[in-house]
């Protein structure tokens, strides 16, 4: 059973959608496995809890 984990930023319910869907089409057609198996669990992080290249991304 493929377990993915996405980290970002909050984004709207209809995009995590898509993405949930997409990531569940790429496992099924790479792994041959099927839909039903891979999970797909998204973790929200604001802006001010995260950063790259020394910035809070809050202050990008």
């Amino acid at each position: 059973m493929p377990i993915v984990t996405i980290q970002q930023g909050p984004r709207e319910v209809e995009r995590k959608r898509e993405l949930v869907k997409k990531i569940t089409e790429a496992f099924v057609e790479a792994l041959e496995v099927p839909a039903e198996s891979v999970s797909v669990w998204i973790q929200e992080y604001p802006a001010e809890n995260w950063g790259a290249a020394g910035r809070l991304t809050a202050d990008r």
